[in-house]
């Protein structure tokens, strides 16, 4: 049977065969999903702001810059090999917006694109994203299988 794991907002999980890994309310935030095929091991973070801009870092979970890293140790510590490793991400909405101004802050596009640029250093290949738009998003990763399922409010639910 499966044990799926929460991984809250600004947080990161690992989980082994067979356990699903789920992170709720994807906004502007990024679900970026790390998987080894062959070992059957992966992880989650859940990421809120592209970057700690230099500061110091009291949770590096919170930030696209910092937690990318983090979560690639905590899955080669379950066994995973840093080749084979592959990634899948969601999120980076853009909720707010109003008539006639620009959008605010541009978090959602920063986030994806800090995530990408870190996965792109690592030398992790990102294997499909969804990303942007104006809608939440619900992800369920699967480490078995390396499926994510991404559920969206009367957008219906897919699996990338």
């Amino acid at each position: 049977m499966n044990n799926v794991i929460n991984v809250g907002m600004a947080d990161l999980k690992t989980a082994r065969t067979p356990d699903i890994l789920m992170t709720a309310g994807l906004g502007s935030c990024i679900g970026v999903c790390l998987h080894d095929p062959v070992q059957k091991v992966g992880g989650m973070a859940h990421v809120m702001l592209p970057t700690t801009n230099g500061n110091s870092v009291g949770n590096p979970a919170k930030y696209a810059d910092q937690a990318v890293g983090l979560l690639i140790e905590e899955i080669l510590k379950l066994g995973a090999s840093k080749s084979r490793l592959r990634a899948k991400m969601a999120g980076g909405s853009q909720m707010f917006t109003f008539p006639g101004k620009p959008p605010v802050l541009r978090i959602g596009d920063r986030n994806a694109e800090t995530v990408e640029s870190e996965l792109k250093r690592f030398g992790i290949p990102l294997l499909v994203s969804d990303v942007g738009g104006g809608v939440g998003r619900t992800i369920h990763f699967n480490v078995t299988t390396g499926d994510l399922r991404v559920r969206t409010i009367n957008h219906g639910e897919k699996v990338i």
